[in-house]
């Protein structure tokens, strides 16, 4: 039976999981180990918690935490109630975390208390607590958000702390927390996620409960998750990725979760040894290092059978080491956009590694594939098919522009199909490139160096780097009279931005090349010696 079918919606999932698998280890973190049967008595807790405080169906609802136990639990806690989920990249600044619960009209907002070394709390409080209008919670300068809840122990002044907000929902009985979560329909929205555009202004792609369920009902079939899989996940929960490919699937299958909230190679090392881990996706990035430790004999890796990766080239090498060195049984790639409910093509396994490495696959089944080009030739990737978004929230401008009349999603990705269907991701329009798994927008970036008061006139584009795939290049043409270096605008960078879009290199010019209209030349740029991957 096709998935949304199946469950109808993601609170009929969560539940149908706590039933079918209630013995079954669920998440696992650090000391802490529950069932399936406890994760949605917890979930269960956390939507009663939402109802008491207001929150209603269709009301937007912001995360902005690493992964963890409590993530889980307060995300599918307020898509329970009904609430329309809202993922805040971690790596966010205050300022970018505001944007998106502002643009987003999020009424409630979970938040850690802090995350590598930045209190979350504080930087919000920075970037929002002042200006106008003025709203009925704890940041003026975010009306509609009502509360704030930190997943922690304790909270600040005016905000509110995790324990305090879960037993504020006591009162709500188990059958009202049922029947709303029975209330949510397959073709509500399930979540908005942000992704910046070209244009550098983030776009929220409103993805509903049916397309999510379907989508990974189709990707745990073709990666061949299962139920008894240890899976770490590391691809991080804001991400559609993470959330849907991690905790979405493995609800489906009652595999155990272990969320990793941020990547480190020992860590991971560790985990996938002590926790005996199956399965355990990634961009290459992560493989690689891996395989590349010092230390990897020192540790039992030999549970591992199932890796997924993509986002960025990867090598044959790679996949050939997975395999040999490391006895993993199913290596695949893959495709996807926020915008597609993040999947679109995936390889099969039993593909040869030639078709791994060199391909992100075929098209998922109810989903159509083209290349605006001449057959094997490279052109714009377009998609049609079920998991493609509505629209982007409230931005019919920006959706006109990425959706034809007749329901083809223009990706921005340039791309080759090859005879079989394989699809090549060959660049990226409008110079996107990826950082460790992230997607790096130059126009963002740019916009966001434009604000130093010594920047005239800036172009970034990505360049390639052994470690993270590629990262960002600045070419700068100075105020008259600034003074600043290199190290001085990476340094502000580093305090105005989330750490993947900070460039990691900058070069100073007397003037960008730009062609009659204006436009910056930016293959001139490359040719300084920023040679793009894929040019």
């Amino acid at each position: 039976m096709r998935a949304d079918v199946e469950w109808g919606s993601i609170p009929g999932l969560v539940r149908a999981a706590a039933e079918r698998y209630a013995d079954a280890e669920a998440v696992v973190e650090g000391r802490t180990r529950i069932g399936y049967a406890e994760l949605g008595a917890r979930i269960e807790r956390a939507a009663a918690a939402c109802m008491a405080n207001g929150v209603e169906a269709g009301d937007r609802v912001g995360i902005w935490a690493p992964n963890s136990l409590d993530w889980i639990v307060a995300a599918l806690g307020a898509v329970s109630a009904g609430a329309v989920l809202v993922p805040v990249n971690t790596r966010f600044k205050g300022v970018e975390a505001a944007d998106v619960l502002r643009r987003s009209g999020a009424r409630l907002l979970f938040v850690t208390g802090a995350f590598l070394g930045t209190s979350y709390v504080a930087s919000l409080r920075r970037a929002a607590g002042e200006g106008e209008p003025i709203g009925p919670g704890p940041l003026p300068g975010l009306p509609a958000l009502e509360q704030v809840v930190v997943l922690s122990d304790d909270a600040p002044a005016d905000f509110r702390a995790w324990k305090d907000f879960l037993a504020s929902g006591d009162a709500v009985g188990r059958a009202q927390v049922r029947e709303r979560a029975d209330a949510v329909r397959g073709e509500d929205p399930s979540d908005i996620v942000f992704t910046s555009g070209t244009t550098g202004r983030p776009k929220g792609a409103v993805i509903t409960h049916a397309q999510t369920l379907r989508a990974y009902g189709i990707w745990t079939d073709l990666a061949g998750l299962r139920h008894g899989d240890r899976y770490l996940i590391v691809n991080p929960f804001f991400h559609t990725f993470g959330y849907k490919a991690g905790v979405i699937a493995s609800l489906m299958r009652g595999a155990t979760m272990i969320p990793q909230p941020v990547f480190d190679v020992d860590t991971v090392l560790a985990n996938v040894a002590a926790e005996r881990v199956s399965v355990l996706p990634g961009p290459p990035t992560l493989h690689q290092s891996l395989l590349d430790h010092a230390s990897r004999d020192k540790h039992d890796l030999s549970a591992l059978r199932l890796v997924v990766t993509g986002a960025a080239v990867v090598p044959l090498r790679l996949v050939e080491r997975l395999r040999g060195e490391l006895g993993v049984e199913t290596v695949l790639t893959a495709y996807g956009l926020s915008e597609a409910s993040g999947v679109v093509t995936m390889c099969r396994r039993g593909d040869d590694p030639t078709v791994v490495a060199a391909t992100s696959g075929r098209a998922i089944p109810g989903t159509e594939v083209r290349v605006d080009a001449a057959p094997g030739e490279p052109g714009e990737v377009l998609v049609r098919g079920f998991h493609v978004m509505r629209g982007y929230y409230e931005d019919p401008a920006a959706t006109a522009r990425t959706l034809t009349p007749d329901g083809w999603l223009r990706t921005g990705d340039v791309g080759v199909l090859d005879a079989a269907g394989n699809l090549r991701i060959t660049d990226r329009i409008k110079d996107m490139f990826i950082v460790g798994g992230f997607n790096a927008y130059p126009a963002e970036i740019e916009q966001l160096l434009g604000l130093h008061p010594d920047v005239a006139d800036v172009a970034v584009i990505g360049v390639p780097d052994p470690r993270l795939g590629e990262v960002g290049r600045a070419y700068v043409v100075r105020r008259p009279g600034a003074v600043s270096t290199a190290d001085d605008l990476i340094a502000w960078s580093r305090r105005e931005m989330a750490n993947y879009k900070v460039p990691r290199t900058v070069e100073f010019v007397s003037a960008l090349p730009r062609n009659a209209g204006g436009k910056v030349l930016k293959g001139e740029l490359r040719g300084l010696g920023g040679r793009h991957p894929g040019e």
